[in-house]
């Protein structure tokens, strides 16, 4: 079964996390251009999570924002 994405707001850090599942220690961190870092799965190499920092300030300045992923989505068939 695919994971579903979760979205968390951080007010006091400023960071928005989308996570497909909950952060773990083994995961890779690697962070990619416009203050985005991604946590990959140490075996597949499949990105978990994405924390997009300064997350308001983007919103504020109205310009559009694009994360520097691809994206698979389809609906979840409910149970």
């Amino acid at each position: 079964m695919e994971a579903k994405l979760s979205f968390k707001y951080d007010r006091d850090a400023d960071i928005l996390y989308i996570n497909k599942r909950d952060p773990y220690p083994a995961q890779e961190s690697e962070e990619l251009p416009g203050e985005v870092v991604v946590r990959l799965n140490p075996k597949s190499g499949e990105i978990e999570n994405v924390e997009v920092l300064f997350f308001s300030t983007r919103l504020l300045r109205g310009d559009l924002f694009e994360l520097p992923i691809t994206a698979d989505l389809r609906l979840v068939a409910e149970d």
